[in-house]
């Protein structure tokens, strides 16, 4: 099956379904984890099926006993999720129309969860919720024979789409739980997951497990092989639907529930070599008082005095890597010229020599929430290292998209490759930037061409007005320890007739609204000042 063929199915399945929840008194929520559940059940069918025959082939034959029955461990090393014959999709599909499919449903998650104790309490055992009808036909419709004989991780990529949509409709608060791919593949892309621990303190659907997962099989290795994942998640509702995508994808992981503010149940500092992470932004009311938070271990630099978690998370993830290790994670565009003690605990960090890039995202690439965002990536290996140690990337990217919808906004595959290029070439290494040059003449791809070589026309990293530049220490320090790349890479002065109005005012917009919120700070500190000596 071709990317196209796979795309046209997504969206007939997905328009199929949506067009039933539309007419069903079922909320996006209520409709969203048990349609999920389907999928991982269609899938976790199908590969049975394929290690079913793969397991008969090789069953040791007894002169006596004959063939040894297949036992659940065989599944196990093929891979595959052992299914109770109750469980299984061909059984459900030939229920008689009087069967209570509901109930029917529930059971055979129960019967799979009683065989793996990682999937217990996972799966949706909710369908009695939904009317009879709607249940028979989202099973017609996963009962499509285009789904017989999908192709490696195909119905991965569908559990990915489902999870995109609903994060779109709304369900389970869009954002909450679901990056958008966008931002998953630059910070996969960028921090080059390709061995060790890899640790996501606020893990969400398990997206960047997922992507990770694409990236060291795209460089020709097993994912199982060379990484062991780990992820902690604050919600019920979220471990589940990430311990769910993880099965659908074939991997393993120890994803635990905790909050993370508080607990740290992997107990990770400094052992990482890889960390990544969507943090909620902005968290109010995290209880700074508990001994658990005064003397965490993953707070070298301090506790802020704001009521803001930012930098809470902003350590952690610095705290979790080893000694070599990388981190990429989404923080809110206000971080990075936070002030006070923020700007104290950023010093810090920055002295470390570890800020290795400094990425700004334009608006309108998450789906609940128009504002932009920054990507912030460190590396301990630069600490020792007193050139690179010296160096940050600053990259902006804020006219770097395409136009989905008025809404949404997300990056090319061409885009997501010339970013990687540009990171590289920094970091000293032209081959992915030769190798696209090559790919782009090939494919006749003048646009993309034009694109990457009028920027960087000798194969090798340059300073580019308006997107990218590299800056020391002293630098930064000059720029009152700013991490904003719009700081340091300047503005293009040149008349544009493709210029988006409607783009350049949101960014405007949005940098007010830091603006007055830093103004608003400083107010106030200024009058908590004044009451402290009496004034």
């Amino acid at each position: 099956m071709t990317g196209e063929q796979l795309k046209a199915l997504e969206g007939r399945l997905w328009k199929a379904a949506d067009d039933l929840r539309a007419n069903s008194k079922l909320t996006a929520t209520e409709y969203s984890f048990p349609v999920l559940g389907i999928i991982f059940l269609r899938h976790a069918h199908n590969r049975f099926v394929i290690a079913k025959k793969e397991i008969e082939k090789t069953l040791p034959v007894h002169p006596t006993r004959g063939v040894r029955p297949m036992a659940k461990n065989d599944f196990l090393d093929a891979k595959a999720i052992f299914l109770p014959e109750d469980s299984r999709w061909d059984t459900i599909v030939g229920l008689p129309d009087s069967s209570d499919l509901g109930e029917y449903l529930n059971e055979a998650m129960r019967n799979i969860e009683a065989e793996y104790e990682d999937l217990l309490g996972v799966l949706p055992k909710s369908y009695n919720l939904f009317e009879k009808d709607l249940l028979q036909r989202l099973i017609r419709i996963f009962n499509d024979e285009a789904l017989d004989h999908l192709p490696g991780d195909a119905f991965g990529q569908i559990y990915e789409y489902f999870l995109n949509k609903f994060a779109m409709s709304g369900a389970q608060e869009g954002g909450e739980f679901f990056t958008p791919p966008s931002l998953v593949k630059t910070i996969v892309n960028i921090i080059e997951p390709d061995h060790g621990i890899v640790f996501d303190p606020a893990v969400g659907s398990a997206g960047m497990f997922v992507q990770t997962a694409h990236f060291v099989e795209e460089e020709g290795f097993s994912a199982s092989d060379k990484v062991t994942f780990y992820g902690q998640e604050k919600t019920d509702t979220n471990t589940k639907l990430a311990k769910m995508n993880m099965a659908v994808h074939g991997l393993d992981g120890k994803i635990l529930q905790g909050n993370t503010f508080y607990d740290d149940h992997h107990n990770l500092v400094g052992q990482c070599d890889f960390v990544m992470a969507n943090p909620p932004f902005n968290v109010d009311g995290v209880d700074k008082n508990k001994d658990s938070v005064k003397n965490d271990a993953r707070l070298p630099f301090g506790l802020p005095n704001n009521d803001n978690a930012n930098y809470l998370w902003i350590q952690y993830f610095y705290s979790y890597l080893n000694e070599t290790g990388r981190a990429g994670f989404v923080m809110a565009s206000s971080a990075s010229d936070a002030g006070h003690s923020e700007k104290l605990i950023r010093k810090e960090i920055i002295d470390t020599g570890a800020v290795d890039v400094m990425v700004s995202i334009g608006n309108k690439f998450f789906y609940s929430v128009t504002l932009p965002c920054a990507l912030w990536f460190f590396d301990r290996a630069k600490e020792k290292d007193a050139v690179r140690a010296d160096q940050t990337l600053m990259l902006d990217l804020r006219h770097v998209f395409r136009k989905v919808s008025t809404k949404l906004h997300d990056f090319t595959e061409e885009q997501f490759q010339n970013i990687h290029a540009i990171v590289d070439l920094y970091r000293g290494d032209n081959s992915l930037y030769n190798k696209l040059v090559e790919d782009y003449k090939a494919s006749k791809n003048t646009t993309e061409l034009e694109w990457l070589t009028s920027r960087f026309p000798d194969g090798d990293y340059a300073d580019v007005l308006g997107l990218c530049k590299v800056v020391n220490r002293a630098e930064i320090e000059a720029n009152d320890y700013s991490l904003t790349p719009g700081r340091y890479v300047g503005i293009v002065d040149q008349i544009d007739h493709d210029f988006d109005y409607e783009i350049e005012m949101g960014i405007i917009k949005d940098e007010l609204k830091i603006l007055n919120e830093e103004a608003n700070m400083l107010a106030a500190q200024i009058q908590t000042n004044l009451e402290g000596i009496g004034l």
